[in-house]
């Protein structure tokens, strides 16, 4: 593991340097776990190395960050809150690209829902249309109404079957009503 940020220090302090090492770990592990099913269904499409991956991240990041959070259970697997921050895996891509191009499938649904509830306040903010009372949150209220959840750490990666994990990151971002692009206010490489 190389240096880690200031804001890395600043969200998990003495916990930062543990954490970067564990978390690139834990995706490396959930990877494996998830080729290793693949290879055991001997199937031609990658389906089960895809639900595999979705599985086995949650799973083993919650194994390898116990020590140092709380589990959460969100709608029935468990995210790790830490100092804090809710850290939330997402696989955004299966090529070696940077954390930029992140742009998430739906604008809806609980991964958007999530950001949009957690994220740091907007760099620039929405026109006000008067429409709160149709964006509450539906999906993940549990989460919202405990006490310790102060924010959102995402932590995106680049990962294929046949390559592996090629690229994992921390950091924060927001995602914009109506949008499938994220705006990233920092983020920084865990590994390589």
């Amino acid at each position: 593991m190389g240096s880690v940020s200031q804001w890395a220090k600043d969200t998990f302090g003495e916990l930062t340097c543990k954490l970067a090492d564990i978390i690139p770990t834990c995706l490396i592990s959930a990877h494996d776990r998830a080729r290793d099913c693949h290879e055991a269904v001997r199937t031609q499409t990658l389906e089960a190395y895809g639900n595999g991956l979705y599985a086995a991240q949650y799973e083993v990041l919650a194994e390898g960050l116990t020590p140092y959070g709380e589990p959460l259970l969100l709608r029935g697997r468990k995210v790790m809150l830490v100092k804090g921050r809710l850290l939330y895996p997402l696989c955004y891509a299966k090529r070696d690209v940077p954390v930029t191009a992140v742009r998430l499938r739906s604008s809806y649904g609980l991964r958007a829902e999530l950001i949009r509830e957690l994220a740091p306040t907007p760099m620039q903010q929405e026109l006000e249309l008067g429409l709160d009372e149709l964006r509450g949150s539906k999906t993940i209220p549990e989460i919202l109404k405990h006490p310790g959840v102060e924010g959102l750490v995402l932590l995106p990666y680049a990962c294929s079957m046949q390559r592996g994990v090629m690229r994992a990151e921390w950091g924060t971002a927001e995602l914009p009503h109506g949008s499938r692009e994220l705006i990233w206010h920092g983020h920084d490489p865990l590994w390589p």
